[in-house]
């Protein structure tokens, strides 16, 4: 499993995939930050003074990690941000399941024909949550931009 976990090639895939994910899920809440703000008031999860800020912040944040965990830029701390979001995100998802509240889950799109949230997205964020939890535990770090800059160690 540990020679699984270290291979170049599959690190560098799942950075693809977990990192495309999260900039493919931002881009359309960066492009209608007043729909996504919508959306995150319908989760009553944000206080409502935040919520324009947070639905400016929170599209940016998934794009520029995304982006960094491709290329390998602050490699451990984008990988553990955007694991961090995916947590939060099942978390959000399931706590309205619990409540009952049928809502747009804002994941990919913010259109009016969005997935309503409940059992299947969070089955869904649990799969793309796989890629980023194979990264947690690879020891591969060729092809990262921290890595040309001994930003982190070849070794560990």
């Amino acid at each position: 499993m540990k020679k699984l976990l270290s291979n170049d090639y599959l690190t560098l895939l799942c950075r693809l995939i977990f990192g495309g994910i999260f900039i493919y899920a931002s881009l359309d809440k960066i492009g209608h930050p007043a729909q996504f703000a919508r959306i995150v008031f319908n989760y009553h999860l944000v206080p409502g003074m935040f919520v324009n800020i947070f639905a400016l912040i929170l599209p940016l944040t998934e794009f520029i990690a995304g982006l960094f965990l491709i290329v390998g830029l602050l490699y451990r701390g984008s990988r553990n941000l955007l694991l961090t979001l995916s947590a939060v995100f099942v978390v959000a998802i399931l706590v309205n399941v619990i409540r009952g509240v049928n809502l747009e889950c804002g994941c990919f799109t913010v259109s009016s024909g969005a997935k309503k949230a409940g059992i299947m997205l969070i089955l869904r964020d649990f799969l793309f949550f796989i890629p980023g939890v194979m990264l947690l535990f690879s020891s591969s770090y060729r092809w990262t931009v921290d890595r040309l800059f001994f930003l982190t160690s070849p070794n560990r």
